[in-house]
């Protein structure tokens, strides 16, 4: 890195305070200072890109290790699995012709919930619209100018 002290930047300000001059040196601070930021946005851009690839790659690791286990839970269950078929099937041969078979389960009936489907579930009550002050009768521009209007005084 290059080393900046005070007294090497005030030289540089100088420097260039006296070749650009006065009128242009805050115009030319200001782009720089643009730049600067979007050179530093830029390579913090780059930098959280890197750890993302470094972080997938990581998970792709991961799942790679996670599937191997259950690749071989699996293979384990089954060759367990094939074992058992296999002394199930002894153990009922050797019982003779006799099989239990599990009891019938009865499907119930379809019943009708017997609600009323012309009635809308989700409609607001209409004690709740009265208190919130919603409309709840449609009216025309003159009707409603015709009700709201104020009476007139009868003073003699």
């Amino acid at each position: 890195m290059i080393d900046l002290g005070i007294s090497k930047i005030a030289l540089i300000g100088a420097v260039a305070l006296i070749v650009i001059g006065p009128e242009k040196l805050p115009r030319l601070a200001r782009t720089i200072g643009t730049l600067l930021g979007k050179a530093q946005r830029y390579v913090n851009d780059v930098k959280q890109e890197v750890n993302r690839s470094m972080e997938l790659d990581e998970f792709r690791k991961m799942k790679d290790s996670v599937e191997g286990a259950a690749r071989d839970v699996e293979n384990s269950i089954q060759t367990n699995a094939s074992d058992f078929e296999k002394s199930w099937a002894e153990a009922t041969s050797e019982s003779g012709s006799t099989s239990v078979s599990p009891p019938s389960t009865a499907v119930p009936e379809y019943k009708h919930p017997k609600k009323n489907w012309r009635l809308k579930a989700g409609s607001t009550p209409a004690w709740f619209k009265a208190k919130s002050g919603v409309r709840t009768k449609a009216q025309s521009g003159a009707a409603r100018v015709a009700r709201y209007r104020p009476r007139p005084s009868s003073r003699a």
